[in-house]
């Protein structure tokens, strides 16, 4: 898949690379086919190593030519020393950790900063699903409320006041609906959002 590609299927890819220079090590967090680090080695020169539970993934991240290791993150980081990567990345995962808090708390171990990315359940359209009975579905929530992998929604808002509670210091932050930047309302308005934090002082 070419990066323009990329882009039209991930808008927050863009949004990510910004934040990393050139040659950075990184890890990515449920990597799944490993989109993600093929664009910032294209775009940024990264080295790093994606981290994947399913077979089909890590499959697919080998015959892409992305360094990959199997393991489940609700088991935590432990085989990653402290300090070991520049950038730890959690795209579009964050909803189906089970353990979110110990999970963001290994990533600013493991990592000097981290990013997420995740979809907003208070956006709009999701209000109006909820509003008329039913659980939202749509590109950034594409599953049924019987199948779906994603075990902890949340807001913009939730997010920073988790952020808060762990001495978790956000230091920039993108909210999309789309390939758009929404500055206006953006816990209403914005559809996804991308965080770069670090630990607190």
């Amino acid at each position: 898949m070419s990066n323009q590609a990329m882009l039209v299927a991930r808008p927050d890819f863009a949004a990510i690379a910004s934040w990393i220079p050139q040659g950075a090590s990184v890890l990515d967090l449920g990597c799944g086919d490993g989109s993600l680090l093929q664009y910032l080695k294209s775009e940024r020169g990264v080295r790093g190593y994606g981290v994947e539970i399913s077979d089909e993934g890590i499959v697919t991240c080998i015959q892409n030519g992305v360094n990959v290791i199997q393991n489940d993150l609700d088991s935590g980081l432990k085989d990653f020393e402290s300090n070991s990567f520049d950038y730890v990345i959690l795209s579009q995962t964050l909803q189906a950790t089970r353990h979110t808090e110990p999970l963001i708390r290994e990533i600013l171990r493991v990592g000097r900063e981290g990013i997420v990315s995740f979809p907003n359940f208070g956006y709009w359209k999701n209000r109006v699903d909820v509003l008329f009975g039913n659980m939202p579905i749509s590109k950034e929530l594409p599953y049924q409320w019987y199948d779906t992998p994603n075990v902890h929604l949340c807001t913009f808002h939730d997010f920073e006041e988790l952020c808060a509670k762990l001495n978790v210091q956000i230091i920039g932050r993108r909210v999309m609906t789309g390939d758009q930047e929404i500055q206006v309302l953006p816990n209403l308005l914005g559809s996804m959002a991308v965080y770069r934090f670090q630990q607190g002082v």
